[in-house]
């Protein structure tokens, strides 16, 4: 990745929907002005949820989703309207393509499906260049008339209309957005903030993982100063400054021994607990923590990646964790680990949820995972929020996040 790209979730994710045909795969070459989808009279060329990242004005990086048609047929078909679904989860916005005036049975299914995941919804409404006998007509008898989302004629074929549905997409976005900082808003400008991060088996090499690229990027833009140390250098970092600092931000799997080495009267949390905050779920993190204790022997607990690294013999997710779990309860527990975008759409049965800090994964993805995971009454936590459960330190550790 250069240093210019913008990580993937933290660009706008726009997914094209639709029934087969509608000209989901061809209004998206249109927008993005390369032949990013094939394109064929064929119903149902598109058989595979089909990415693309780039710089789209005006509304800069993002990720163009085409899906599959919702109304695909056959075993295959259901397996792939799974996949729709699933880009469905991620999405910060939604394109419904359709040459119709008035959505048929599956159209309506498909923009109440839409609706019941609260994201932005533009209706584009394909193929304006024909004449109204070669447009397919309005079913009879449509099961949703009044939609409630704004409807913008476009034409694949001859542009129109592309430039007022980004310009739609952009405004949706906007209204919608909010200013959300990672850790600049917990500090102020000349104060000093030190980062600890492990250098240990399961670091990766020659490189910072994200959430701490981030906080050293934030840290800069409040005007901040950001000091870089190790677990084993910490006390030697913090003898060595003037004034304590204002903040120390660990990595998660060393909140013991950070703890027991900053002073009291020095705030101390993770990057994994601010990730939380970041993504919005915090506080139900915190809850979810809550429940460890209560857990019965060979309870179901599914631990959940957002990324797919390769898995070390020290790794956090797959062995400290459960490790961790077993000697703060003193109790086995069935295990289930995920990984990626692979979350189980059904969470009955769980007795807790314990997530990683979600740095891979949009907001959208995240806060539906939560979200998910609150419908089915499955306590949902994190990492840290869970680690730090587990040592005796929550209080402390979200103590700087109540100003």
């Amino acid at each position: 990745m250069s240093l210019n790209d913008t990580p993937m979730a933290q660009r706008t994710h726009i997914g094209f929907f639709g029934l087969t045909n509608a000209g989901k795969s061809s209004l998206v070459n249109r927008i993005t002005n390369q032949p990013m989808s094939l394109v064929s009279d064929v119903k149902g060329t598109t058989t595979d949820p089909v990415r693309k990242s780039m710089e789209l004005l005006p509304l800069g990086p993002v990720v163009i989703i085409d899906t599959p048609g919702y109304d695909d047929e056959g075993m295959l078909g259901d397996l792939r309207i799974g996949r729709m679904k699933e880009v469905l989860s991620i999405c910060d916005i939604a394109v419904f393509v359709t040459e119709r005036d008035e959505p048929d049975s599956a159209e309506s299914e498909l923009l109440g499906l839409i609706r019941s995941r609260n994201i932005p919804c533009i209706i584009a409404r394909n193929k304006t260049d024909l004449a109204p006998s070669d447009r397919t007509p309005a079913a009879a008898d449509p099961a949703d008339k009044q939609q409630g989302f704004p409807v913008i004629p476009v034409s694949s074929k001859n542009g129109q209309g592309i430039e007022e549905l980004k310009e739609a997409i952009a405004g949706a976005l906007r209204r919608d957005e909010k200013e959300v900082r990672l850790v600049a808003d917990l500090i102020g400008s000349g104060d000093t903030v030190v980062l600890v991060i492990p250098i240990d088996t399961s670091a990766p090499k020659g490189r910072l993982i994200l959430p701490q690229q981030q906080a050293i990027r934030d840290i800069l833009d409040a005007g901040s100063v950001s000091v870089i140390t190790s677990v084993e250098m910490l006390s030697q970092t913090l003898s060595n400054l003037k004034e304590p600092p204002s903040l120390v931000i660990t990595d998660s799997q060393a909140f013991a021994k950070v703890s027991k080495i900053t002073p009291d009267n020095v705030a101390l949390t993770s990057f994994s607990i601010l990730m939380a905050r970041y993504k919005g779920f915090l506080w139900e993190a915190v809850k979810g923590a809550a429940a460890i204790d209560d857990l019965k022997d060979h309870a179901k607990i599914l631990i959940a990646e957002g990324c797919t690294h390769h898995r070390q013999c020290e790794d956090i997710g797959t062995v400290k964790l459960p490790a961790w779990l077993k000697k703060y309860t003193g109790k086995d527990f069935d295990l289930t680990f995920t990984s990626g975008h692979g979350y189980p759409e059904d969470l009955e049965g769980y007795d807790l949820i314990i997530h990683c800090g979600a740095c891979m994964l949009n907001d959208n993805e995240v806060r539906n995972r939560m979200t998910a995971a609150v419908n089915a009454s499955v306590p949902f936590t994190n990492y840290g929020t869970a680690i730090a459960h587990m040592n005796g330190i929550l209080d402390r550790s979200i103590a700087p996040l109540k100003r």
